[in-house]
C-alpha cells in the first residue's frame, strides 16, 4: 500500500490543487500552475468559479446554521483547506457544530489537521475515502454525527467526476437516503451550455491533460440530483447568484459556469 507521499504526483496537474491556486494557495505544484494559467487563457472567466464557489459555501452554511438549525454537516470532496471552511463558517455561528470531511486526495489528506481544528463544544473529523464508497463514508461519519438528526450533506464540484449519470444521480440519492428528515442537500457542478462554449473548451483542455477527468452537464441535469427533495429559492442557479447580494446598481453578479443549489429532506 503506497504511503501519501507515494500517492502524490507532482508531474501531473490537479483539480484541487489547481482550484487552490485559483483561490490564491500556496498547496501547488509548477505543473498546476501552468495548466490553471492555460486553462484561464481558453476561459478567462474560470479562476472566478473558485472564488464564487468558495462564497456559495459560505453563504448555504451561514443560511443553514442561522434559519434552518442544521448543527451537522457532511463534507464530501473538501478539497485543500483553505479561508472559510464549512467547519470555520458553522462554527463562527454555532459552536457545537459537528463536521466530518470527506476527501481522497493524498494532499488533502497531507493537509488535514488544519481540518481538524475545532471549538470545544463541536468537533470535527476527516476520512480518507472515495464518494463511490457510500456504505464506508456513513459508516464513519456516524461516529462524529447522529445520523438520527438533520445533517447537510454538502458535495461541492465532486459529482463532476463521476462520468456516468445514473451512478451519479444514484450516489447522491444514496447518501441522502440514509439521512433523516429535515436533511439538506447543498451541491455545485460545472455545466456545459451553449452561452458558454469557452468552458467546454477549458473542460477538453483539461480532460487531456489532468486529472481526474471532469463530467459537465447541463443546469437541467444539475437540477435532477434534487430530485425528490424541497428546493430553496432561488432555486439551481449559477453558484455566484445564490442568495447573494446585488451589486450598487441593484445587480447580481456575473454568471459562472458552476451552478449550486441547496433542497432540504421532506
Amino acid at each position: 500500500m503506497p504511503d501519501q507521499a507515494d500517492r502524490i504526483n507532482t508531474t501531473q496537474p490537479h483539480t484541487a490543487r489547481i482550484w487552490n491556486y485559483w483561490l490564491g494557495g500556496k498547496d501547488n505544484y509548477p505543473v498546476d500552475r501552468a495548466a490553471g494559467d492555460h486553462i484561464r487563457e481558453l476561459h478567462p472567466g474560470i479562476g472566478d468559479y473558485a472564488q464564487a464557489d468558495r462564497l456559495f459555501l459560505g453563504r448555504a452554511v451561514r443560511h443553514l446554521v442561522a434559519d434552518r438549525g442544521i448543527r451537522q454537516f457532511l463534507d464530501i470532496g473538501t478539497g485543500l483547506p483553505t479561508a472559510d471552511n464549512t467547519h470555520e463558517v458553522a462554527q463562527r455561528l454555532a459552536p457545537e457544530s459537528r463536521i466530518v470531511y470527506v476527501d481522497n486526495d493524498p494532499l488533502v489528506l497531507a493537509h488535514a489537521r488544519a481540518l481538524l481544528t475545532s471549538t470545544p463544544e463541536g468537533r470535527t473529523d476527516y476520512l480518507d475515502e472515495d464518494l463511490r464508497n457510500v456504505d464506508v463514508i456513513l459508516e464513519h461519519a456516524a461516529k462524529t454525527l447522529d445520523l438520527s438528526r438533520p445533517v447537510a450533506l454538502v458535495l461541492l464540484g465532486v459529482v463532476i467526476f463521476i462520468e456516468d449519470d445514473d451512478q451519479a444521480y444514484g450516489l447522491v440519492r444514496r447518501l441522502m437516503d440514509a439521512l433523516p428528515s429535515g436533511s439538506h442537500l447543498v451541491l455545485s457542478h460545472t455545466i456545459t451550455d451553449p452561452s458558454m462554449p469557452d468552458v467546454d473548451a477549458a473542460v477538453a483542455f483539461w480532460n487531456e491533460n489532468g486529472t481526474p477527468r471532469l463530467t459537465q452537464r447541463t443546469p437541467a441535469d444539475v437540477t435532477r440530483f434534487f430530485d425528490g427533495l424541497e428546493l430553496l429559492e432561488p432555486g439551481v442557479v449559477s453558484c455566484s447568484r445564490w442568495r447573494a447580494e446585488p451589486d450598487g446598481d441593484g445587480g447580481l453578479p456575473d454568471e459562472v459556469a458552476m451552478f449550486s443549489g441547496v433542497a432540504r429532506k421532506a
